[in-house]
């Protein structure tokens, strides 16, 4: 087969190709990774069809088998870590925020979930030598919570090293005591976080499927996007289905929507970052009784979960929850003025 020609696929014409290619089914590889039901009600067509189309694509991309361990841990090698610019933080999730990995970070009200989401949109553009990704970010914002003037903050507030080495890898003229470079600097950081406003939980779940296109449009720029934040995953799931009679409903449609942001996370090679919404437990008579909101779905389906807890002024308690290969830990971080900053 040609690589990723649809039409080469049983049962595709170029009217099929055309809707497929239009939902975001465009390459063997999303096809492969999709559900029957799903390509089924994308493409019009019935779900013995799309069983074979999805059959045919696996088969041409070549994945779905078994392999050994030893090479799993050779495709883990691709798997970039986001440094979160505060070592006691990184060393708590083992070098940082993981690509191909749901990472939620969840809190009470002024614990600095925003703060953490901005402040890795700018790591992530940061030199792979200085704990950057060198990739753009997406910010699916469903809380207007998205700063721009915060992210003017935290990149004037990076150590002067970094600040000369992102200049010159940038190609921008000038050093950080340069006000004409640092405001070229601030311009091309914003270029490259791709925001957009979320009305609703539909509207929040068609645009995962829009930044799954965006991701594909630059995967292969000198730009690929290797963050894909949501602030806040949960918020307009718990205010549209209230009561237990809408819980299954939510849920569902939760499931759903996480399953596509995990799919742009592996497709692409992205970091995925949700913050998520918290409620207090009334039956909790030891311990914290915050509980994160979205129940096991969004528990099971989350690779790292991190709880965010105030402490004295502008300190930060970063405590490691679940993770499939860290033991669970904490760590301490401030926000301040020009960004996270350790103890």
């Amino acid at each position: 087969m040609a690589d990723d020609d649809l039409e080469n696929l049983p049962g595709v014409g170029p009217a099929t190709a055309d809707k497929l290619v239009e939902a975001g089914f465009d390459s063997y590889q999303s096809i492969a990774v999709a559900s029957p039901s799903e390509l089924s009600n994308t493409a019009d067509i019935g779900e013995s069809t799309s069983g074979d189309i999805i059959r045919a694509a696996r088969k041409a991309a070549d994945i779905g088998g078994f392999e050994t361990g030893a090479a799993v841990l050779q495709r883990r090698e691709t798997i970039g870590k986001l440094s979160w610019q505060i070592d006691e933080v990184d060393d708590l999730l083992g070098g940082g925020l993981e690509t191909q990995s749901i990472t939620e970070v969840y809190g009470e009200f002024g614990a600095g979930k925003s703060q953490v989401t901005h402040q890795m949109a700018v790591n992530v553009q940061l030199p792979r030598e200085y704990g950057g990704l060198r990739g753009s970010c997406i910010f699916i914002d469903s809380e207007d919570t998205f700063r721009p003037e915060r992210i003017d903050d935290m990149v004037r507030g990076l150590d002067d090293e970094i600040i000369q080495a992102t200049m010159d890898d940038r190609e921008i003229e000038g050093s950080p005591g340069d006000e004409d470079a640092m405001e070229e600097l601030l311009a091309d950081v914003l270029d490259r976080i791709h925001v957009a406003k979320a009305f609703n939980s539909n509207h929040q779940i068609l645009l995962a499927e829009k930044a799954k296109e965006l991701a594909g449009k630059h995967e292969e720029s000198e730009w690929p996007v290797r963050l894909l934040c949501v602030d806040s995953l949960t918020a307009h799931f718990r205010a549209e289905y209230v009561g237990r009679g809408n819980l299954a409903e939510r849920q569902q449609k939760l499931n759903k929507h996480l399953h596509d942001l995990m799919r742009i996370g592996d497709l692409y090679n992205t970091a995925i970052l949700v913050t998520n919404q918290v409620a207090s437990n009334p039956d909790s008579y030891f311990g914290d009784p915050t509980q994160p909101i979205g129940g096991n779905i969004l528990g099971h389906t989350s690779t790292f979960r991190i709880y965010l807890r105030k402490s004295k002024g502008d300190k930060r308690i970063v405590r490691l929850v679940d993770a499939p290969n860290l033991a669970d830990g904490e760590a301490v971080m401030r926000v301040q003025g020009a960004g996270l900053k350790p103890e």
